[in-house]
């Protein structure tokens, strides 16, 4: 499936390109790259990745440290500059502080980048259940519920960019097949929830509701996430619903039910 992100499709040869490619190949775990690690991971030549990093630091969005370089604060300042997800994540935490009151499990928002979600938001306790979930981070649309509720009402090129396209198996129960995929999203619309049942991970279940504008675009999608040893799904379908519809309701209220559709 090509990469649909819009900073795949800058020039590899401008130095804004080059600039992203250095910023994108950090990773979660790391606490400093050194600069041969940097040119190994980006294939850029030696001499670039050094100049273009101490420019970075100079903007601080990369930090240099004793271990190496690390991304910098001046990013998350940016991030928190970014108004409709901004205002987005203020309307629906309290709601997602209300399901996890009620469920005990963890909550998640989030959006939809080209075939990917992308977490914004997520609420976990002391006893939530290890999960590959993290702020900014992504996953496939077809094999996670948060996903789904959001592939289930994107419009007809983007599904069919992902029923058409390479479909990986994450786990044994992972949905492959477009055909029995597709029906699923047409349930997901009827129903107004979405599932998913260790799909892409092993011993995660998860329900999800999308939020939706007026003419039924998705804006963004709730979910709750727990161990398949406790967590039922479907016994929550009103409350995750519900969440979802007042974050649509007050989004509506405020005039805030635009956020960039890129395809």
């Amino acid at each position: 499936m090509p990469d649909t992100r819009p900073e795949a499709q800058l020039d590899d040869r401008s130095v804004l390109g080059r600039a992203m490619r250095i910023l994108r190949c950090f990773r979660t775990e790391d606490r400093g790259v050194g600069l041969s690690e940097l040119v190994r991971r980006t294939g850029l030549p030696k001499a670039t990745v050094h100049r273009i990093a101490q420019d970075l630091v100079a903007a601080r969005m990369l930090a240099a440290t004793d271990r190496g370089y690390r991304l910098g604060g001046g990013l998350f300042e940016l991030g928190m500059l970014a108004a409709p997800e901004r205002s987005l994540i203020e309307v629906a935490v309290p709601f997602m502080q209300d399901l996890f009151l009620r469920t005990d499990e963890t909550v998640h928002l989030g959006i939809r980048e080209g075939t990917e979600v992308v977490y914004i938001s997520k609420i976990g306790g002391h006893r939530q259940a290890p999960s590959p979930t993290r702020l900014g981070g992504r996953m496939p649309l077809y094999c996670t519920a948060i996903g789904k509720a959001l592939l289930a009402h994107a419009p007809r090129p983007v599904t069919d960019a992902v029923l058409n396209g390479p479909l990986e198996r994450r786990t044994p129960r992972t949905l492959i097949q477009p055909g029995l995929l597709r029906r699923q999203l047409e349930q997901i619309v009827e129903q107004g929830v979405a599932y998913e049942y260790e799909e892409s991970v092993p011993g995660l279940v998860c329900i999800a509701a999308p939020v939706l504008d007026a003419g039924d675009r998705p804006l963004a999608a709730i979910s709750v996430t727990g161990p398949s040893t406790r967590f039922r799904p479907d016994r929550h379908q009103a409350p995750v619903r519900a969440a979802a519809a007042g974050t649509a309701s007050i989004l509506a209220r405020r005039g805030q039910l635009a956020l960039p559709e890129e395809g």
